[in-house]
């Protein structure tokens, strides 16, 4: 299963791309607790000239400032100070339109679902509104302004923060070889500089780069 890439979602049309969301998987993988569903209601909203819209006459806050943001990322708000309501940001940066997820058809994690949602069994209820399944997929605030289309910089940190350490207790010298060249390759700039910058850290706090490795690699990270 692919991303979808920016050229789908920063179209100008909001009401095209909110009806080919319909049958596309929403997925989220937290702590990796997979879980997803096909998207099967979606509503459009048009920006400046929309009276539904957050944006609606130009209005620019601290929480819609994301609805300005390019399209493909997430626009996550709370309704009623109980829901939190998942939207897709689209169509170029600083026009704000944006697509709410209504409803979705869970596949993936259903158990997971459940717990999440104070529920035993599975029924019609799970995942039937914006707020049911934003909650039954781990959905907040905090994920707002979150890229669709990359990946999660923090996800990637822990990895090369893991690989960081795994070096220091094996005693090895990859936190300037292999180590800082995977954190150069993550996919946005932002990943990089976060997992160089702990490597770093790490590597000045513990001296590892000023050890000799008796076995020239990673021997005891891949062991």
């Amino acid at each position: 299963m692919s991303k979808l890439s920016a050229d789908f979602y920063q179209r100008d049309d909001v009401l095209l791309i909110s009806r080919e969301l319909l049958g596309k998987v929403l997925c989220t993988n937290f702590h990796n607790k997979l879980t997803s569903g096909i998207i099967v209601e979606t509503e459009a909203y048009g920006g400046i000239t929309d009276k539904a819209s957050h944006a609606y006459g130009g209005r620019r806050t601290k929480r819609t400032e994301t609805m300005y943001a390019k399209g493909g990322s997430a626009y996550v708000y709370l309704c009623y100070g109980i829901h939190h309501l998942f939207n897709i940001v689209t169509n170029k940066k600083n026009i704000p339109h944006a697509v709410l997820i209504r409803a979705i058809q869970p596949r993936d994690g259903i158990e997971i679902m459940l717990q999440r949602r104070n529920k035993k069994k599975v029924d019609y209820k799970l995942t039937p509104g914006p707020g049911s399944l934003a909650q039954a997929l781990g959905l907040t605030t905090q994920n707002s302004g979150v890229s669709l289309m990359e990946q999660d910089a923090y996800n990637n940190i822990v990895r090369t923060t893991i690989e960081a350490m795994a070096a220091v207790m094996g005693g090895t010298q990859s936190l300037h070889t292999n180590a800082r060249d995977e954190a150069l390759a993550l996919p946005t700039e932002k990943s990089a500089e976060l997992a160089l910058r702990t490597q770093q850290i790490i590597g000045e706090e513990t001296n590892i780069a000023n050890v000799v490795d008796p076995l020239g690699g990673s021997y005891y990270v891949e062991n």
